[in-house]
């Protein structure tokens, strides 16, 4: 069983900066990729971010420039560091991993709020 916990959302104004963090768990071999997801109130979930084991990174054009993500291997945690927020970044943001011989694994969301 392979389990995704998040941390790090919450409250902040817009211009702010927040850092999510996402932590795998369990019996499994390794991670290919990790990546972030966002879903805004009456909207579908849409990708963010994601990152290879290798580290190759890609964006969503609405985050460049703004959000960074970055993994630390040894310890299965994928990060986010999101500067300068905006009142659109507002969602639940989930954590995904596709583990090396097994399906994709989702986290349980966290709330980001950007206020104006």
């Amino acid at each position: 069983q392979v389990q995704l916990v998040e941390s790090g959302g919450g409250l902040v104004q817009a211009g702010g900066s927040l850092r999510l963090s996402c932590a795998a768990s369990g019996s499994f071999f390794g991670i290919n990729v990790m990546g972030w997801y966002r879903q805004p109130p009456g909207k579908q979930r849409e990708l963010v971010a994601s990152i290879t084991s290798g580290g190759s990174t890609n964006y969503a054009d609405s985050v460049k420039g703004r959000f960074t993500i970055s993994r630390d291997n040894a310890k299965n945690t994928v990060y986010l560091q999101m500067n300068s927020l905006k009142p659109e970044d507002t969602a639940v943001y989930y954590c995904n991993a596709k583990i090396v011989g097994m399906l994709h694994y989702w986290g349980q969301g966290t709330q980001v709020t950007v206020s104006s």
